[in-house]
């Protein structure tokens, strides 16, 4: 963004000359409530979900078990539309399980491919699913896992894996995130994949916070694999089913651990042993959730249809926007950013730290001000979807913030509540939208 808004009335402007701002209208929200800051956890609803799953839902009241013959391709077709959304070519992306069973079954192919290497890289400030899937393995297979040191704001320097031993021949996987959820940090994919071809060493990218958010070109950057959710970005609704990437060229050389029917050469058959499908198809694993894949693919044709760039064109500009307004009225409360200091290598939200991050985050929610989300110890996510947020809301939000922040309880000067409870957080009310998601 050239010139940032220097009033509200300014960014009113930005928003009626918006080019994608008619998106908005095809989620639900109207505009009554909390601004939403937390589509990096869990997407706003889109006014064609509901008729895209009551569709299926009439196919399988009118055609029972004849549903297959159309409902059997789905999970390679929405896979390949969500592909476009990630620079990937069709017959490389496929719609399946959950994004930690994904993980699991793409680091686990990948150590088979590479049997004489005992070395997996992976950022000690991963999403935790991440580094719990990566220490079960090297406890199955008897590997070492050997972390990166990211910086928590910053994000990750070039990890190169000659830091796992002496020559980097070792190195049989590096595993790290696109974007970090926590911070928003974004990693070179690119710089980041060459570096671990050099070694040797395959590379797998849970891109959960990038997809649908920032722009990706799988297959320009030599990506090897790669995993991701649906209910962030892409807003497929709550639990809906994951995704995984695995570039054309690796896909007859592995062979992933779950072997189900749907990844069957001939399912059909019900043959004795196992042949695994060709292509893609071999990374499935059973029947796939047609509900949920209908909810993804309602979800992803708003992005699909004003595509990657115009997206992120307004979603940097959002970013700087709020980054802009919480140094002018946060840092002053004794907040920091802690996303990276380099816009550049900010992936969609924006990390901000303070003491009272939990209370406050508790506390907008409570009064129906702003949904945001906390990461512990002292994180506020903050999240604008360039789908459906605008300037305006970006700018009242950081205000709404600064109001709670400020604001002493009654008969005494302290901010707001205390901080959570160091057992864990408790599940009532006030916790709605503070910890959710990834």
């Amino acid at each position: 963004m050239g010139n940032l808004p220097a009033s509200r009335w300014e960014a009113e402007l930005l928003d009626r000359s918006d080019p994608i701002a008619a998106l908005r209208d095809r989620f639900f929200g109207d505009g009554s409530g909390p601004i939403y800051l937390d589509g990096n956890s869990l997407g706003r609803q889109p006014l064609a979900t509901p008729g895209r799953v009551a569709g299926v839902l009439e196919e399988w009241r009118t055609r029972l078990v004849g549903g297959w013959d159309e409902w059997i391709e789905r999970p390679g077709l929405v896979g390949d539309r969500i592909g476009r959304l990630l620079g990937a070519a069709p017959g490389q992306v496929v719609v399946s399980d959950s994004t930690s069973v994904n993980l699991y079954k793409l680091a686990s192919a990948a150590l088979d491919a590479r049997p004489s290497r005992s070395v997996v890289l992976a950022d000690r400030n991963d999403f935790p699913t991440v580094r719990y899937v990566l220490e079960g393995l090297v406890g199955r297979t008897g590997r070492e896992l050997c972390w990166v040191d990211s910086d928590p704001s910053e994000g990750l320097s070039l990890p190169a894996p000659t830091s796992a031993s002496a020559s980097g021949a070792e190195v049989a996987l590096v595993c790290l995130s696109g974007v970090n959820f926590r911070s928003g940090a974004r990693a070179d994919l690119r710089s980041v994949t060459a570096e671990a071809h050099e070694h040797g060493a395959l590379v797998l990218w849970d891109l959960s916070h990038a997809a649908g958010c920032v722009p990706l070109d799988l297959d320009g950057d030599g990506v090897d694999l790669a995993v991701g959710c649906s209910y962030k970005y892409l807003n497929g609704g709550p639990g809906s089913p994951a995704w995984l990437y695995v570039r054309r060229g690796l896909q007859s050389e592995l062979r992933q651990p779950i072997w189900g029917w749907w990844g069957q050469a001939d399912q059909f058959a019900m043959g004795e042993d196992y042949d695994p499908a060709l292509g893609i198809d071999r990374f499935q694993v059973g029947t796939p959730p047609v509900l949920g894949l209908a909810a993804v693919d309602a979800g992803i044709e708003p992005l699909l249809d004003v595509g990657m760039a115009s997206l992120w064109a307004k979603t940097a500009d959002l970013v700087a926007l709020l980054a802009a307004r919480v140094e002018a009225l946060l840092v002053p409360l004794g907040a920091r950013i802690a996303s990276p200091s380099d816009p550049s290598r900010r992936g969609g939200h924006l990390a901000v730290a303070h003491e009272q991050a939990w209370s406050v985050v508790r506390r907008l929610i409570d009064l129906d001000l702003v949904v945001a989300d906390f990461r512990p110890p002292d994180v506020m996510r903050l999240a604008p979807v360039a789908a459906y947020t605008r300037f305006v809301d970006v700018w009242d939000a950081v205000e709404r913030i600064a109001g709670v922040l400020g604001e002493p309880l009654p008969g005494g000067d302290a901010p707001v509540p205390p901080a959570p409870p160091a057992h864990g957080v408790p599940a009532h009310r006030s916790t709605r939208g503070v910890t959710s998601g990834g």
